[in-house]
């Protein structure tokens, strides 16, 4: 067994450990500041990455009851439309770079227009806020593409999320056509 990945940030003293291939956590033991620089790293790491996102974890561990992570997605990722439904958890997107495209859906799979948010620093929103329980996903609508995220935990993978059975799985061959008609709908609500 090999010893995790670790980055080290002497101006904040704090370690980021991989977790996973899209993952690290910050293993600050009082309080940690994100600054541009950190931002920037995350976007090049999500770049770098071939699913084309990557997270930062702020949050201890799984158990903890409030998640927090930076969540960096560049154009084309995938985001498969999911709800956290078991138990119902709200979730929270603060834009932090680049423009983003909040898509949720009705419960039969049409996207509800109505309630598309665009994040965007000068012509949009700065946060959106989910309800529980609404059946949702994400579009980097810009390289450099970063957000805040918060929900609640603790996290159980077999419960976090589930996925809409409508929507096609990340590794489907209709998943980019997918994802295209979504960014294409949205662009268009927004003239974006």
């Amino acid at each position: 067994m090999t010893a995790p990945a670790v980055e080290w940030d002497s101006m904040r003293k704090t370690r980021f450990e991989r977790l996973s291939r899209v993952a690290t956590i910050s293993r600050h033991t009082t309080a940690m500041g994100i600054d541009l620089d950190t931002i920037h790293t995350k976007s090049l790491e999500a770049k770098a990455n071939p699913r084309k996102r990557e997270i930062l974890v702020l949050h201890r561990d799984d158990s903890d009851p409030l998640h927090r992570m930076l969540n960096a997605i560049e154009p084309q990722t995938y985001v498969r439309p999911h709800r956290h439904h078991t138990p119902p958890k709200a979730e929270v997107f603060v834009l932090l770079s680049g423009s983003m495209g909040f898509v949720p859906f009705l419960n039969d799979g049409t996207p509800d227009e109505e309630n598309f948010i665009w994040l965007h620093p000068t012509k949009g929103s700065l946060i959106a806020d989910c309800r529980e329980d609404v059946w949702h996903t994400l579009l980097a609508l810009e390289t450099n593409t970063v957000v805040f995220e918060a929900k609640a935990g603790p996290f159980d993978p077999a419960t976090d999320k589930e996925f809409a059975p409508w929507a096609p799985p990340d590794d489907s061959p209709d998943a980019q056509h997918y994802l295209r008609s979504l960014e294409h709908a949205f662009r268009k609500r927004f003239g974006a």
